[in-house]
């Protein structure tokens, strides 16, 4: 009897984890690891898990997937830090990052002009006459308080010499000089501005101070300091 002998034409497959050869018949899972294809026995496959390799199938799916999820975390990443980027914007008044959406800042309002205040000034029309200049300057005289001045000083050195005349150079103004051997007052009126009142220009304590114009009366003062012109001009 002649003796067959039996071959087999497959090729010779060992498992990559443990290192034993595949039987007839025993087909091998394919798992990936550093790149390069490896054979895995049925008994090894969950250590290969295990030990991150990869079967072979699973690594392309696994691979879009990795990618498809760092695409949507980087989406949401960059979604969050555009807001971040806008709100601190916003807070800081300052331009926000490339993938920062522009924020509209509001514009500061002006701010309010200053009220005015304009000064009141009663003006009156003034009178072209020198005696209606001089009887309307005491009025205003008679009605402020300096009667009361003439009054006080007149009951130590008696009645005093009072010359009232328009002024020279103002068209508006009149001169009123209240004087005494040791004290004298000039004051003006202003027509023109008559709510301004009566005011004292020059004070003195000698009646040679004064000019001789203002030593020469045409009015008079009565016990309370009220003046009254004496001589009507024509």
């Amino acid at each position: 009897m002649t003796r067959k002998s039996i071959t087999t034409n497959g090729p010779v497959v060992a498992c990559d984890v443990c290192g034993r050869t595949l039987l007839r018949g025993e087909h091998p899972e394919v798992f990936i690891h550093g790149g390069t294809r490896r054979s895995v026995c049925d008994l090894c496959t969950q250590r290969a898990a295990h030990e991150g390799w990869i079967r072979e199938g699973l690594d392309n799916a696994t691979v879009r997937s990795g990618d498809g999820a760092g695409r949507s975390r980087s989406l949401f990443a960059r979604l969050r830090q555009r807001r971040a980027d806008a709100a601190r914007a916003a807070a800081a008044g300052a331009p926000a990052t490339e993938d920062a959406q522009p924020v509209a800042v509001a514009a500061p309002e002006p701010p309010l002009p200053e009220p005015v205040h304009h000064e009141q000034r009663s003006v009156h029309a003034v009178p072209t006459n020198a005696d209606l200049k001089m009887a309307r300057a005491l009025e205003i005289f008679n009605g402020s308080a300096h009667p009361r001045t003439v009054a006080g000083v007149a009951r130590s050195l008696g009645a005093p010499i009072v010359a009232v005349r328009p002024s020279a150079t103002e068209g508006s103004v009149v001169t009123i000089a209240v004087a005494w051997e040791l004290s004298w007052y000039r004051y003006e009126v202003d027509l023109a501005d008559e709510a301004a009142g009566p005011r004292v220009v020059g004070q003195g304590t000698e009646l040679a101070e004064l000019d001789a114009t203002d030593q020469v009366p045409n009015a008079a003062a009565d016990e309370r300091g009220v003046l009254e012109l004496a001589v009507a001009h024509a």
